[in-house]
C-alpha cells in the first residue's frame, strides 16, 4: 500500500485498517503514558465519564475540573477534525485526512518541547485534544467502522465475530450465519497494538518522559507528507 493513500483522499478498505493501526497504537501509548504523568487517561471518555461521576459522589465537586477539561478538549478535538475535514472535502484536496492527522503529531511533538516544567492543564488539552481529533479522524475514514482511542467496541465486535464463529448451523434452507474471519482478525490486531502502545508508553515513559512523544508524532506525520506537497504543487502561485 503506497504511503500517500495512508493519509490521502482515496482510500481502500486495506489503507483504512492500516490508518486505524498506527492510531491504535499511538493511543494505547498517549494514554497509558498521560495516566503515568497526570494520573488521567485521555482517550477513553466512558471511563473518564463514570470517574467522573464516582469523584464527585466522594470528594465533592472539587475534582470536576480536571476531567471535565479532559472532556470538553477530546469534543474540542473532535469537531476540530469535522471542520477541517469538511473544509478539505469542498475544496478537492488530495490531502483530506492527511491535515488532521499531521496536526495531531505536531501536538503530540509539542509536549517532548524543552520548557520547564510542562503545565498540568495545558498538557492535559493536549492530549485530550489529540485523541478526540484522533478518533474523528478514523471515525470519518471508516464511516464509523473503527475505532481506535478505546476498545471497548472492538472487543464486542470480537465478541459479536466469536459468537457467529460457534453458531451452529442447523436449519436447513435458511441463510447460515458465518463469521467474518478476516474482520475478526483486524479487530484482534487493532486490541493488540492498543495494549502494545499501553506497554510501551508503561515502559518508556519513566525513562524518557513525553520525549516518547517525538517517535510517535514521527510514525504519525510520514504517511501526511506525500498528500500535502501534491496540494501545495497545485495550489496556484498567486
Amino acid at each position: 500500500m503506497p504511503l500517500r493513500r495512508l493519509a490521502g483522499r482515496d482510500r481502500s478498505a486495506t489503507a483504512n485498517w492500516q490508518l486505524a493501526a498506527l492510531l491504535a497504537f499511538t493511543a494505547g501509548t498517549v494514554d497509558v503514558s498521560g495516566y503515568l504523568a497526570l494520573h488521567q487517561f485521555t482517550s477513553h471518555m466512558s471511563g473518564l465519564v463514570a470517574t467522573m461521576s464516582a469523584d464527585i459522589a466522594i470528594h465533592g465537586f472539587g475534582v470536576f475540573t480536571q476531567p471535565a477539561l479532559v472532556l470538553g478538549c477530546f469534543l474540542a478535538g473532535a469537531a476540530s477534525c469535522a471542520v477541517l475535514v469538511n473544509w478539505e472535502r469542498r475544496h478537492n484536496r488530495e490531502s483530506l485526512f492527511a491535515v488532521p492527522v499531521l496536526l495531531e503529531a505536531l501536538l503530540l511533538a509539542s509536549l517532548a518541547l524543552p520548557l520547564e516544567g510542562h503545565h498540568v492543564f495545558l498538557t492535559l488539552c493536549i492530549l485530550g485534544f489529540s485523541m478526540g481529533l484522533q478518533n474523528a479522524i478514523i471515525t470519518k475514514v471508516s464511516h464509523a467502522e473503527i475505532r481506535t482511542t478505546h476498545i471497548t467496541g472492538m472487543v464486542t465486535d470480537i465478541g459479536i465475530e466469536l459468537g457467529k464463529a460457534l453458531y451452529w448451523n442447523r436449519t436447513t434452507g435458511r441463510i447460515p450465519v458465518h463469521a467474518e474471519r478476516h474482520r475478526l482478525l483486524l479487530l484482534i490486531m487493532l486490541v493488540t497494538l492498543f495494549f502494545t502502545g499501553g506497554t510501551l508508553g508503561a515502559f518508556a515513559y519513566p525513562r524518557f518522559g513525553f520525549l516518547l512523544m517525538l517517535p510517535l508524532a514521527v510514525l504519525l506525520a510520514a504517511p501526511t507528507i506525500l498528500p500535502i506537497a501534491a496540494d501545495l504543487h497545485l495550489s496556484p502561485a498567486t
